[in-house]
């Protein structure tokens, strides 16, 4: 956004934790934020108020806009559907639109009272059908039969303390068994590159067979046999790209304690939430250790029925969530203008 002209008042860094423990920490500088945000944007007046995600940072400011006759969006409904569903009503008091993500969720808010838009996923309008293997590993000079890990151990600092030194030992335990796989891992910035490193070197790992990429997410996991990778949206990006994978997640053990305590479904895994199923591997918290992970990674690698099923569902996600998600998002918004 900050390249087609638009002004950043505070870096996305700020809002990039997550779990209780770790929110509380910066709670003072969060708030302090919001309150500073609606102020400026009292004092602006805009015809339409677009929240992006962040649900809790974002439906408390929508709320105060609201309250102050300024039409509100939010864009990507709040997973109601997995946890915390109470949200609904707050939901409803803070937004005047809400458009989402998934199919089933329209009907969700539209029960509730709430104005919802199914516009589809972007990321599925992004991703090509076509196969892109091949493409990506030309652009990453990699040779046609190498096998090739991707791993994601998450895009922010906070999922990197808890992530980056699992998904090294795994990567040592896969390598002994597979000599001459490679792997390929992609960081979103360079304060993530560089937690990244420090537990390669704490771990003295220097000599694994690995590349740290900056960016070019997609085209490691476009390039890979098998994905390792923290849970979010690098999971439905993994399944467009149609690549078996291996779903792995840590967090401070007080926030795990809550949150399972207030999940709905037994799946955490976009693929497999909209599947309605476990279609693919899912080890958290405890679960997720190196040895678990390294087996279940070498399962996928070894076992071709999975692979072509997994095919076939992936692509029938792909399907369903093609829908020239920013053309129905926009217009969407310009129906809420006056």
């Amino acid at each position: 956004m900050e390249a087609l002209g638009f002004e950043s008042w505070y870096p996305m860094e700020r809002l990039a934790v997550r779990g209780y423990a770790e929110v509380l920490r910066h709670y003072a500088g969060i708030t302090s934020m919001r309150r500073s945000l609606f102020r400026r944007l009292s004092k602006l007046r805009p015809s339409i108020f677009i929240g992006i995600d962040a649900p809790d940072f974002n439906l408390a400011l929508e709320r105060r806009l609201k309250g102050e006759s300024i039409r509100t969006v939010h864009y990507v409904g709040p997973s109601i559907w997995a946890w915390r569903g109470g949200r609904i009503k707050n939901i409803g008091k803070s937004v005047s639109k809400v458009l989402v993500l998934f199919p089933f969720e329209e009907e969700i808010y539209s029960k509730a009272g709430i104005q919802a838009t199914y516009v589809g996923h972007p990321m599925a309008d992004l991703v090509p059908e076509e196969d892109q293997t091949a493409n990506a590993r030309e652009q990453l000079q990699i040779t046609p039969g190498q096998t090739v890990i991707a791993l994601l151990p998450g895009s922010r600092q906070s999922e990197l303390k808890y992530m980056a030194d699992a998904f090294i030992r795994t990567a040592m335990l896969i390598d002994r068994q597979r000599p001459g796989a490679r792997f390929l891992v992609p960081m979103v910035s360079r304060e993530t590159r560089d937690l990244f490193e420090q537990s390669l070197y704490a771990l003295g790992a220097e000599s694994l067979p690995l590349t740290i990429l900056f960016g070019h997410a997609r085209e490691a996991i476009a390039a890979s046999n098998v994905v390792l990778v923290a849970s979010g949206t690098a999971t439905l990006e993994t399944a467009l790209y149609r690549k078996p994978m291996v779903i792995a997640y840590r967090m401070a053990p007080s926030s795990w304690k809550i949150m399972s305590r207030m999940r709905y479904q037994e799946w955490v895994g976009l693929p497999n939430i909209v599947a309605g199923r476990f279609i693919v591997p899912e080890l958290l918290q405890d679960e997720a250790t190196p040895e678990n992970l390294a087996q279940a990674v070498l399962n996928e690698l070894g076992d071709g029925v999975v692979r072509a099923r997994l095919q076939s569902e992936f692509a029938n996600i792909h399907h369903r969530l093609r829908c020239d998600a920013a053309s129905r998002a926009a217009e969407a918004v310009l129906e809420c203008l006056p």
